[in-house]
């Protein structure tokens, strides 16, 4: 499989991702992975990418674009991909397009996770996240007062940009410069819209039932 996901902050892209990378034993294309793998390992393309990010200045897409290009150049990853979260804008989608052509890969399903806006806000004002292993929770009313990790012990915070207000922005930037990706890979027939608002597993299921539909077309 040979598939892009995205949708707006807080939708489940890196859940629903990680779900397809089990079910289809791809090969994971996260593109903040790629950036802190590759400045970890003071990479060429790491080096150049740090001294955009130490001035606070977003990463070039050429810089991006390189890093996914180094990992497609593999054929375990060729023939069997999950793109998550990148291209954010139109032009990032066609430098995409481009690198496909260049490599000879026929994209197979761009997905598109929905849902709605206040729900999105709900679900990230409820995330909290453990400093120590990274693990996600999301808080009910019955763990409100949760300050400890159940995993390793770490103290569990909330992410700045996942209150209310900046996630707000969040999704303002997101619906000026992501939102058009719809109309752009729908006219290539490649777009497969998913209703995000249910469970995660049906979601999967959703996702799952999209791509064996096109499949057999």
């Amino acid at each position: 499989m040979k598939i892009i996901l995205f949708g707006p902050p807080g939708v489940g892209k890196g859940t629903q991702a990680k779900l397809l990378v089990e079910e289809f034993h791809s090969v994971h294309i996260s593109t903040g992975d790629l950036l802190r793998e590759a400045v970890k390992n003071k990479t060429n393309l790491g080096l150049k990418a740090k001294t955009y990010m130490d001035a606070g200045n977003l990463v070039p897409d050429e810089v991006v674009i390189g890093l996914i290009e180094e990992v497609l150049r593999s054929d375990e990853a060729r023939e069997n991909f999950i793109l998550d979260g990148f291209p954010r804008t139109i032009p990032q989608a066609a430098a995409l397009d481009a690198l496909f052509e260049k490599l000879g890969i026929q994209l197979d399903n761009v997905i598109s996770l929905d849902v709605d806006n206040e729900e999105i806000i709900n679900r990230l004002s409820r995330r909290r996240l453990c400093r120590g292993c990274g693990r996600i929770y999301t808080i009910t009313k019955v763990e409100a007062d949760l300050k400890t990790c159940t995993q390793c012990g770490g103290e569990i915070y909330q992410r700045d940009d996942d209150k209310p207000e900046p996630v707000r922005r969040r999704l303002e930037v997101y619906q000026q410069q992501t939102q058009p990706l719809i109309e752009y890979y729908r006219k290539t027939n490649r777009l497969v819209p998913i209703d995000g608002m249910d469970e995660i597993g049906y979601v999967h299921k959703l996702i799952l039932d999209a791509i064996y539909k096109d499949r057999k077309k």
